[in-house]
């Protein structure tokens, strides 16, 4: 494998990691394989535990719409439509035909692309496009880091009784705790993790999988 996308694990303790729970099948495993050949930007993909994870909570929480905001080369789209309910759809929202595109073969291959609705647009305007009605049962946040907060509005306000945002990148490489960090990405991810921790509206928890992930529910 490559280096773990959880910087605080070393490459063994991710490899058992991995091997010990449910791993990637032949077409997550051939997707994984084509964005590692794309080089240093591979490292927006998800991991494979990660991805696992996120199949497994789709089907316990029996997920019939799923949102995702960001969707790379489509390896969590395929993870997150594994999971999904019969007759489950996913809304995928990202602005890159070029590497949506990379995705769309393993969907194929997975028997799930009927399964996802891929928009390429801005997915603020995507978002505001959906009916303003307690109507999703799973989002995942993986895109802009600045615009974390606006999508997170957005889709609280569209968030099922029982439903689930995902949050990801949400530890950013250690960089959330290094004084030496004031970019515009790191003061964005320190910021909605501050305005989460206290946001009366829902409860929420950071879980160290991947590059950190937030689960927020309702209150």
């Amino acid at each position: 494998m490559a280096d773990p996308k959880s910087f605080f694990l070393s490459a063994e303790i991710a490899d058992y990691l991995v091997a010990h729970g449910t791993p990637p099948d032949e077409a997550q495993s051939a997707l994984i394989t084509e964005t590692a050949a794309l080089g240093p930007v591979s490292g927006m993909q998800i991991s494979p535990e990660q991805g696992a994870f996120m199949t497994l909570l789709t089907r316990v929480l029996g997920v019939r719409l799923a949102v995702e905001v960001g969707t790379f080369t489509g390896y969590s789209a395929l993870c997150i439509a594994r999971g999904l309910a019969d007759g489950g759809r996913l809304i995928c929202c990202d602005v890159s035909d070029e590497w949506t595109a990379i995705g769309r073969p393993h969907w194929s291959a997975a028997g799930v692309a009927e399964r996802i609705d891929l928009r390429i647009a801005p997915a603020l305007d995507t978002l505001r496009s959906l009916p303003t009605e307690p109507i999703v049962d799973l989002a995942f946040i993986d895109a802009d880091k600045p615009n974390y907060a606006a999508y997170y509005e957005e889709l609280l306000a569209r968030l099922a009784p029982r439903g689930v945002i995902l949050v990801d990148n949400v530890l950013w490489g250690g960089g959330v705790i290094d004084p030496e960090r004031s970019d515009e990405h790191t003061e964005a991810i320190r910021a909605f993790n501050a305005m989460v921790a206290v946001d009366e509206r829902v409860m929420a928890v950071m879980v160290p999988v991947g590059d950190g992930l937030t689960l927020i529910t309702h209150t």
